[in-house]
């Protein structure tokens, strides 16, 4: 079995769907040999945050040196995310193991187990072969049916905050559901419980008591925020100082729960050094929770999809970005409370671009636009995709949130940077396009004398340069200067579809009009120079950023290229208007040493 059948497998196993009870998962543990009776866990259910719980206590507990288990759903991006061991996906190899182990177990059950069923089971097997100290297990809904609580006591059960969710299967009262979540409290563990609504409290603490087991309601007023911006936020608890890179007050409350969860466990004999935490905290990494993919321009994502989500987006939206107006960028399943989410959020919004998420419980976009419209008069546009959405979003010019389900934010977090460089680069060229032939003469100009001012130029003998298409910085007075020097001028040839090489031609009928229309020297009447003959490489750009990245035409000849020029200095040419803040990287990418505009000769690094 391969990596790809193993998922194929796990996440489109379908004997049966979700079906309240344990009995199942036991049974098929019960003939993998238990493993999950011979692991220690921290068990975290709830019905906001607790992903965000999980990651934070994991993030701590692998600092403190444990090797750690942790169990998620759903994935966002790779399927591979649910089964993590000391911070990394569970390898393919190590899945495909496993699964081709547990399959026969579980098709050759009488009731056959569900799809959470099955992955929860692999699992479990995987921690204990990879020797998991311990293992942060999120439960997946619910609580006292969920296949998760199979384990025996914890050491800590985690109660995070409880809403109204899933009333089908857990109640239609707080007090129902939280019943539902305290199921996962078993004589002998300790409990943290998330300080929300009295009646959640109220039940969570009675089973602790019928139960014998010990809680802690985790205080709020033990917070003390001290800063906060988009690249993380500073607060103190209980007379300390941490640094959590995750946004919003809402992260804050979560973080007292861990922290209380952190004390709870040290109660228990576990070692946790003060340093450890605060590592584990300030280098916590959790994707889709008001994740800033992007700071200039600005784009979040969030996998919020309930009303009480709205409500936190909300309260973050005033406190990161007050008095602004956003572009949502919406996607959610049917049986989502929508309306509700809608009437929290519409007076924070400018526009919404509205997404199909990809499930098959997915409320379609055209059905969410009229929605929309039916509650005000913004701008409302339907999108097919997340690349035709994201740069969509973006042309608002407003900061973007994308927000409304885990299924779409997985496809959002895959799309965007290749969607942004296609934004930058179209960007990019605008810039460079919107001059007029006097303007771009002159700018041309003053990047030619940085050019010949450099000491990269002063230094080169041989310089590869190229001959303006369209709106590219114009090089003809370079190619003057140089010639004053007695410097070898070569130019790029493009040879086949992958392929450029670097041509020096000899006379004034060595060119010859390319099938793109750029003017290349001809292979007959020019000498063929090798990478490693160039000194200082000048090439075009549609974008760049300070760090040295750039974006060419998308065709890819340079990319190619320049990684053959080991001796050169390497540099792009480009107007200031064409700077971007930071472009994203591709494995294909070369990094620039510096690069002339008409405004300075940006040199990174």
């Amino acid at each position: 079995m391969t990596a790809e059948q193993a998922v194929a497998y796990l996440e489109h196993y379908s004997w049966s769907r979700s079906r309240p009870g344990l009995s199942r998962t036991q049974a098929l543990l019960h003939a993998l040999r238990d493993p999950q009776k011979k692991l220690k866990f921290v068990h975290v259910a709830g019905s906001n945050g607790k992903g965000s719980t999980c990651a934070m206590l994991e993030s701590i507990l692998r600092a403190a040196g444990y090797r750690t288990g942790l169990y998620i759903s759903p994935y966002i991006q790779n399927f591979r995310e649910r089964i993590q061991v000391n911070g990394q996906n569970i390898s393919g190899d190590r899945l495909a193991d496993i699964t081709a182990r547990v399959q026969p177990i579980a098709d050759g059950m009488e009731d056959h187990p569900s799809q959470f069923e099955l992955v929860t089971a692999t699992a479990m097997v995987c921690f204990l072969e990879e020797h998991c100290d311990v293992v942060v297990l999120e439960v997946g809904m619910g609580g006292a049916l969920d296949s998760t609580n199979v384990i025996d006591a914890p050491e800590v059960a985690v109660i995070t905050n409880i809403g109204l969710e899933h009333t089908e299967y857990l109640g239609g009262t707080l007090k129902e559901i939280a019943a539902t979540k305290a199921g996962i409290i078993k004589p002998g563990c300790a409990v943290v419980c998330y300080d929300g609504a009295p009646e959640v409290t109220e039940v969570i603490a009675q089973v602790c008591r019928e139960q014998d087991v010990p809680m802690h309601l985790s205080r709020f007023d033990e917070i003390r925020p001290l800063s906060h911006g988009l690249s993380g936020q500073r607060f103190c608890w209980q007379g300390e100082e941490f640094l959590l890179p995750l946004l919003g007050e809402h992260q804050l409350r979560n973080a007292a729960v861990v922290l209380d969860t952190v004390q709870a466990l040290r109660r228990r004999g576990w070692a946790i050094p003060e340093d450890a935490v605060h590592q584990g905290l300030s280098s916590v990494t959790w994707p889709a929770r008001f994740e800033v993919l992007s700071h200039t321009p600005l784009f979040i994502l969030d996998g919020g999809h309930n009303p009480q989500c709205a409500q936190a987006m909300a309260g973050v939206l005033r406190d990161y970005l007050p008095g602004q107006k956003v572009t949502f960028l919406m996607g959610v399943l049917e049986g989502k409370d929508y309306h509700a989410i809608l009437d929290t959020l519409l007076p924070c919004a400018a526009g919404f671009l509205c997404l199909t998420p990809d499930s098959p419980r997915a409320l379609k976009a055209d059905a969410l636009a009229s929605a929309i419209r039916g509650r005000c008069d913004l701008p409302v546009t339907v999108c097919d995709s997340a690349l035709q959405a994201i740069p969509a979003a973006l042309d608002s010019g407003l900061p973007v949130v994308a927000f409304g389900s885990l299924y779409m934010a997985g496809a959002i977090r895959t799309a965007f940077p290749s969607a942004l460089r296609q934004w930058l680069r179209r960007q990019g060229i605008r810039a460079r396009d919107g001059f007029t032939p006097e303007e771009r003469a002159r700018l041309s100009s003053q990047v030619v004398q940085r050019i010949v001012d450099s000491p990269e130029f002063q230094a080169a003998r041989t310089v590869l340069l190229y001959r303006s298409v369209r709106g590219e910085v114009q090089l003809n007075a370079l190619v003057h200067a140089s010639e004053a020097q007695g410097k070898r001028l070569a130019y790029p040839r493009c040879v086949s579809p992958t392929e450029m090489i670097a041509l020096v031609p000899e006379g004034p009928d060595a060119w010859a009009a390319s099938r793109l229309g750029i003017q290349e020297p001809v292979l007959e009447q020019s000498q063929l120079l090798q990478p490693e003959d160039l000194d200082l490489v000048l090439c075009p750009c549609a974008a760049f950023d300070p760090a040295g990245g750039r974006l060419g035409m998308g065709a890819g000849y340079y990319d190619r290229y320049l990684p053959q020029c080991v001796k050169a200095k390497i540099a792009a040419v480009a107007f200031e208007g064409q700077k971007a803040a930071h472009i994203p990287a591709e494995a294909w990418d070369y990094p620039m040493d510096l690069v002339f505009t008409e405004a300075a000769v940006h040199r990174p690094g």
